[in-house]
């Protein structure tokens, strides 16, 4: 019971109880707080794990869906891209041309609900044909084969990359060469590799499409690009780690901040108009996260370089040390980051052929492509 101080006249005083109250009053909003808290640093532990970590100290939120967007551009990011869902088909087969080693077809398959064309080459062998050895028990190996920077209004599915199919074509390799959006008669207008997803997004709906195929194994299904596609199927490679093969010949942009060290010099590019939406779209990522070279942590979400941990598939790398237009050392710091992972990978360097990498260089590149193809999708 409380203590109550009489004073010599015997009036009550008591001059402590608001006192008490105030302090108990307190005391209770610091046990709510402390609970508070509590609760919250569970609750965040929680969600960390949802969470895209990258490096030592960077740590950006995942969406639940794509959905929704809570930081601008995630759609560049590859956790974003590894939410999304791939899922198209082939149409039909329109035969073009035949020969004792393969036949070719004009296709196409849809990505973002547009209609993405391509040249597409079987192996002969079909055991009703009688020639060949036939076709696998779980179909064949395939390529999914991405071009380098064309300007779009110049592309042509027939007259590019040719020698390259014709090879991996006669040498048993389903082959799917497609014409990215915005190139030829495909759907859609240019995004460019380096700051958009859209070609990515176009690879791994051709890969789906090759999956469903009735002729392809969906296991044995591979990538091969030049130049900007180089960029191209790293990322795609980094989205579905468990692609079992790349190979990429003058590869560009990787780390992103390659991009300032080394340059690229294509007397080819013509940039779009400055009002164009794509021009406007780079514009408005430059102000929001800067260049990639000043470190905003945005870019490590972007560049395949920083999830090459992930990988389960083996990446070849092919350059020529006089390429004028993709340094070297792309590929040569490319592979040296690959050194520190298990990933399987190698760098064939070549000294002449330029950016095309021609004559003897070309014999001798595509034929270390087919082997490197035939170890790792056979």
């Amino acid at each position: 019971m409380e203590n109550i101080e009489i004073s010599d006249n015997s009036t009550p005083i008591i001059p402590e109880k608001p006192v008490k109250k105030k302090i108990l009053i307190f005391i209770v909003f610091l046990i709510i707080l402390a609970v508070t808290l509590i609760m919250y640093t569970v609750f965040r532990g929680r969600e960390n794990n949802q969470n895209a970590k990258i490096g030592n100290n960077l740590i950006l939120p995942l969406t639940a869906s794509p959905s929704s967007s809570p930081i601008p551009f995630e759609e560049l990011t590859i956790p974003y891209l590894r939410e999304r869902q791939y899922d198209s088909t082939l149409s039909g087969l329109e035969r073009i041309s035949s020969n004792a080693s393969y036949t070719s077809y004009l296709t196409s398959f849809t990505s973002d609900n547009l209609k993405i064309n391509g040249l597409l080459t079987e192996p002969a062998g079909d055991p009703t044909t009688g020639s060949g050895p036939g076709k696998p028990e779980k179909g064949w190996p395939a390529i999914v084969f991405i071009h380098g920077y064309i300007p779009p209004d110049q592309y042509q599915t027939l007259t590019r990359y040719i020698d390259h199919v014709d090879y991996l074509s006669r040498n048993g390799f389903v082959v799917f060469k497609i014409d990215l959006r915005g190139h030829g008669n495909s759907e859609g207008e240019p995004g460019g590799a380096y700051y958009s997803s859209d070609y990515v997004i176009d690879v791994l709906n051709a890969y789906s499409a090759l999956q469903k195929s009735s002729f392809v194994n969906p296991s044995k299904i591979g990538l091969w690009g030049h130049s900007m596609a180089g960029n191209v199927v790293m990322r795609a490679l980094t989205v579905k780690p468990e692609i079992p093969a790349a190979v990429i010949w003058a590869g560009a942009v990787y780390t992103y901040t390659d991009l300032a060290e080394y340059g690229i010099e294509d007397n080819s590019y013509q940039p779009q108009p400055s009002d164009m939406e794509r021009q406007k779209k780079r514009a408005m990522l430059r102000q929001t996260y800067g260049d990639p070279k000043d470190g905003n942590p945005f870019w490590k979400l972007v560049a395949p370089s920083n999830f090459l941990d992930d990988l389960k598939g083996a990446v070849q790398l092919n350059h020529t040390v006089d390429d004028p237009v993709v340094d070297i050392r792309y590929s040569r710091n490319l592979n040296s980051l690959l050194d520190i992972t298990s990933v399987p990978h190698e760098l064939k360097e070549y000294p002449t052929g330029g950016h095309n990498i021609t004559g003897g260089s070309f014999v001798s590149a595509i034929q270390n492509t087919i082997e490197f193809f035939t170890k790792y999708l056979n």
